[in-house]
C-alpha cells in the first residue's frame, strides 16, 4: 500500500489552481430566469383577451361586485343587434329555454350571468331574464360596468 504525503504550500496551491479549472457542476439559473419573464410577459398580454366573449357595450352602474364567485358561471350575452348568446354560441328564444334547462340538470345551484347592450329595450333583456326563469335558473345577475 502506498501512501502520499503532501506538504509544503507549493503543492497545496498547484491543487487550488487545478481545483478551479475543473468543470463547474453548479447550476446556471440565467436562462432559467429568461425563459420564465418570457412566458410572464406573454401571459400578461394573452390574459385579458381571453376573457372577451362577444362584443357588448355594457352599461355603467354604481352596483357592488359580487363577492362570492362560483367556479364557471353561464353567460348569456344580448348584442346591440338583439341577438342572444349563450357563451359564445348564438341561439334564439325558442331554443334558449331547452338548452338552459339542459345546463341546469344536477346543478340546481348555477349562476347565470346577463350581459346586454345598453342600447337594447328593457323589453329585449325583460324576456331574455323571463326565458331564464323559465328554464329554472334563481341566481341571475346583470353584468354591468363600474360607473367612474
Amino acid at each position: 500500500m502506498g501512501m502520499m504525503v503532501t506538504g509544503g504550500a507549493g503543492s497545496s496551491r498547484r491543487r487550488r489552481r487545478s481545483s478551479s479549472t475543473g468543470v463547474i457542476s453548479e447550476i446556471n439559473v440565467t436562462p432559467l430566469v429568461d425563459v420564465m419573464l418570457v412566458l410572464l410577459i406573454i401571459f400578461m398580454v394573452a390574459a385579458p383577451l381571453l376573457t372577451a366573449g362577444v362584443p357588448v357595450d355594457l352599461p355603467n352602474s354604481k352596483a357592488k361586485p359580487i363577492e362570492n364567485q362560483d367556479n364557471k358561471p353561464i353567460e348569456i350575452s344580448v348584442n346591440g343587434e338583439g341577438k342572444i348568446f349563450i357563451g359564445e354560441t348564438e341561439t334564439d328564444t325558442e331554443r334558449m329555454v331547452g338548452l338552459l334547462s339542459a345546463m341546469l340538470e344536477g346543478n340546481e345551484d348555477a349562476r347565470i350571468y346577463i350581459r346586454a347592450d345598453r342600447g337594447l329595450a328593457y323589453g329585449k333583456v325583460s324576456e331574455v331574464i323571463g326565458l331564464v326563469s323559465a328554464a329554472g335558473f334563481t341566481k341571475v345577475a346583470l353584468v354591468s360596468e363600474p360607473e367612474k
